[in-house]
């Protein structure tokens, strides 16, 4: 009876979550994936394998949500004689492996459980999480005396406040998944789950996708079908797909045009990007349209997630110059802040002391009447006619990493939210400003020689009427 357990993981994704050995498992995707009973079904078979020497700690962001979660533990847990203490909100299973279930509402909750010490730490989508702080401070209290392997396992799809955080640090490194990545003595991997990989659910549920796809946009709904990290809900750029505007590198043809942008920041990240323009010529079999922005190296001055390196002007220009080599670089756009002189030389003036120069950036983030805006810019050569008019190597990772997911403003929807990390973004637009774009026009204008009178549109209607 100890040891008996009444659930099994489906085939997929399910069973290699439970199976997996790694420190530190990001089990994502889809909705409907199977996410939580997989987590909840893989803590249950740790513990009838290990016993009273496992100790388990399960997370929600709020009460609310993690009531859900308490519901489908008692139908997992219950079928095996464990027993459920509400006040406590704690399972006890018959051979002694405990299970605690709790909301961490704040970053600053995570220092009450130092000094804990538990076997397994669960996070049920720690994408609501806005930042890794806190997961990290609890996985410290990762630890067993009787040689119980310690695990972290967290669930989540794509979107949220921590979406980038949880993207950056689980889903870029192996996008496909499956792929251990090591880093500081530890192991993490991304096992991702579709809601294809759920029969269970489809099975009893056939209408489920049918539902989902009433309840959102295209690109929603992909997200939610498919656990696509590119799209987010409430995304500024709706428009980006790392299929069509991330590629691989290749050399660049010599006499293409270079230029480079700079968004400038100290505390704040600063954000360089190099581009060439594309001539519309073949390269390596493959045709970029003429005038289409090719985004080929950058360089994110962060220590961190939204925090900046904080060094000198002159040593950005350095760091610039070394990075360029002998390149031609044909010109420099700059956030125009940096042309500003309080009681000393502007920023562009110190730059230029070691070799690098620019011009003001056109800072136009939203259009005014007649006039051209920067974010609808970068829409537009997202976009594109027949294919998109700007591309950026998969080496730009901080581009990768922060474009797709900015989000709207939320008290002016025609701009991004400036609190996000938008450095990157803001930088691209100052390049995307500097070579202004237009789509093509309609191949065939309407025949206005057909148009009506207004005495014909008179008649039709009185004879729609019935009248005379």
């Amino acid at each position: 009876m100890a040891n008996r357990i009444a659930w099994g993981p489906q085939a997929g994704p399910q069973a290699s979550l439970v199976r997996c050995p790694v420190e530190e498992i990001f089990y994502g995707g889809a909705r409907g994936g199977g996410k939580s009973d997989g987590v909840l079904g893989k803590f249950a078979l740790k513990a009838a394998k290990h016993g009273g020497h496992v100790r388990g700690i399960f997370f929600r962001r709020e009460y609310p949500q993690l009531e859900a979660a308490i519901d489908r533990s008692k139908q997992i847990y219950g079928a095996v004689g464990a027993e459920w203490q509400d006040y406590k909100k704690l399972w006890t299973f018959p051979n002694q492996a405990t299970l605690r279930f709790r909301a961490l509402e704040r970053d600053a909750d995570s220092e009450k459980f130092q000094g804990h010490s538990y076997t397994d730490v669960i996070w049920d989508e720690l994408g609501n999480y806005p930042s890794q702080i806190p997961v990290m401070k609890i996985k410290a209290t990762l630890r067993s005396a009787e040689g119980i392997p310690c695990q972290m396992y967290g669930t989540g799809n794509p979107g949220g406040p921590g979406h980038n955080w949880v993207k950056s640090r689980y889903v870029d490194p192996a996008p496909q998944g499956y792929k251990i990545v090591e880093e500081n003595n530890t192991r993490r991997v991304f096992i991702p789950a579709k809601v294809d990989n759920n029969q269970l659910l489809l099975k009893n549920d056939p209408h489920y996708v049918d539902r989902l796809k009433a309840t959102g946009s295209a690109e929603l709904v992909r997200a939610w079908l498919e656990g696509d990290w590119d799209v987010v809900e409430g995304a500024f750029f709706e428009c980006w797909r790392s299929d069509r505007h991330v590629i691989t590198p290749f050399a660049i043809p010599e006499h293409w045009l270079k230029f480079r942008s700079f968004d400038w920041g100290s505390a704040s990240p600063f954000s360089v990007g190099w581009w060439a323009v594309s001539d519309g010529m073949d390269v390596d079999g493959r045709v970029y349209p003429k005038g289409a922005m090719i985004r080929y190296r950058e360089w994110y001055g962060a220590s961190a997630p939204n925090t900046g390196l904080k060094i000198t002007n002159e040593a950005i220009a350095v760091g610039i110059k070394q990075r360029e080599g002998k390149e031609p670089i044909t010109y420099g756009v700059a956030d125009p802040s940096i042309f500003m002189v309080q009681g000393g030389p502007s920023i562009a003036e110190q730059m230029a002391k070691a070799g690098v120069l620019w011009r003001r950036a056109d800072n136009k983030r939203i259009g005014g009447r007649g006039a051209m805006s920067g974010w609808a810019e970068m829409r537009s050569r997202m976009i594109g006619d027949d294919s998109p008019m700007i591309y950026c190597f998969n080496t730009c990772v901080d581009s990768i990493r922060t474009i797709p997911s900015l989000p709207h403003d939320p008290n002016r929807a025609e701009d991004l939210d400036t609190t996000s990390e938008d450095h990157a973004a803001d930088e691209w637009r100052y390049a995307c400003m500097s070579r202004p774009w237009a789509k093509k026009p309609p191949v065939s204008l309407p025949d206005i020689s057909k148009t009506p009178t207004f005495n014909e549109m008179l008649k039709y209607t009185d004879e729609i009427r019935g009248t005379n």
